[in-house]
């Protein structure tokens, strides 16, 4: 199947990758000429605007962005739309707000181009692994497009299998998922990554207790000096709070104990922000994920070691880089 990519970073040129590796066909195009020349010398159709772009596309098109969210976000959508037809779609597959994707989908509906929200979880181990997708959108387009999903999805794999789940089929089981209307898609990425600040933050606490077990606060004889690199991978064997982000801790720490290279300077990507203020709208109660938000803007004035791990996870999961103190 064909499919037009825009936004070629981290995700976007992995994405392409992943989709070729198994027979898609894609064009591609990122204000960056350099990043079109690494993947059409892979096998992708390489466009030297969005006018060349488009063009390129066999009707039905379909137009996948993966470019940050908000103006940069609008302005390709609104582009694309001026040069596509009825019966077109465009797949925001960023990290954009509900609210947006809802305005976008009405203004694209009266010119009859379809618009498909896709929040996807992988970071650069998409690739690899497979991409979570959560999508919002209309029923004709999302199954049209269903071949482009699978794909990209990481499948059933060797996770062991929820009892009972497979009678009631549909995809879920694939890693994607068709949660509603347009909207939907992001709306649910949108509060999985305000549990993952939430999960994130525990990971992070429970280690900085365990490095200070023997502060001088504590009585002498109830000090202990732990081997947090041992205590992370141990965890990782059989224990109830095994996970991905605990495997990435166990890699930072196997990497740098001390994590010295990381400040404790940590970002929150929008999503974060976005949860709290739907649970401010629906009167629910969010004690912990509000106050995991509120750590990375604390964390911004002065670090602890529980940071310092929030960055490196953070690191690892999606290679998001530190931003220098005070830019």
């Amino acid at each position: 199947m064909q499919l037009g990519m825009v936004g070629l970073g981290r995700m976007g040129g992995n994405m392409v990758r992943r989709l070729m590796r198994h027979g898609h066909q894609c064009t591609v195009f990122d204000l960056n000429p350099a990043n079109v020349g690494a993947l059409a010398a892979e096998g992708a159709t390489g466009a030297s605007s969005m006018e060349d772009f488009v063009a390129k596309l066999a009707a039905p098109r379909a137009a996948w962005i993966m470019v940050p969210a908000g103006a940069a976000t609008d302005q390709t959508v609104t582009k694309l739309a001026s040069l596509m037809a009825p019966g077109d779609t465009i797949i925001d597959g960023g990290n954009s707000y509900y609210k947006d994707d809802i305005r976008r989908a009405g203004a694209l509906k009266d010119k009859g181009i379809h618009y498909i929200d896709v929040g996807t979880s992988g970071g650069v181990w998409g690739i690899e692994r497979g991409y979570c997708m959560m999508l919002g959108g209309p029923d004709e387009a999302v199954t049209r497009l269903d071949p482009i999903f699978k794909t990209l999805a990481p499948g059933i794999g060797d996770i062991p299998r929820t009892p009972g789940f497979a009678a009631r089929g549909g995809t879920a089981e694939a890693g994607y998922l068709h949660c509603g209307p347009s909207g939907a898609g992001h709306f649910v990425k949108m509060i999985h990554n305000g549990i993952e600040y939430g999960l994130m933050q525990a990971y992070a606490e429970g280690f900085d207790i365990l490095r200070n077990a023997n502060s001088k606060e504590v009585a002498e004889e109830h000090r202990f000096t732990f081997n947090l690199t041992d205590i992370a991978e141990v965890w990782r064997r059989g224990s109830v709070v095994g996970s991905w982000l605990l495997d990435l801790t166990a890699m930072a720490l196997t990497e740098d104990p001390e994590l010295a290279r990381f400040t404790g300077f940590v970002q929150d990507s929008g999503e974060g922000r976005w949860t709290i203020l739907a649970a401010i709208e629906e009167a629910v109660p969010v004690d912990v994920l509000s106050a995991s938000l509120y750590t990375r803007f604390r964390s911004r004035q002065d670090h602890t070691f529980a940071e310092k791990l929030l960055s490196g996870m953070r690191n690892k999961f999606g290679g998001h880089v530190e931003r220098a103190s005070g830019g």
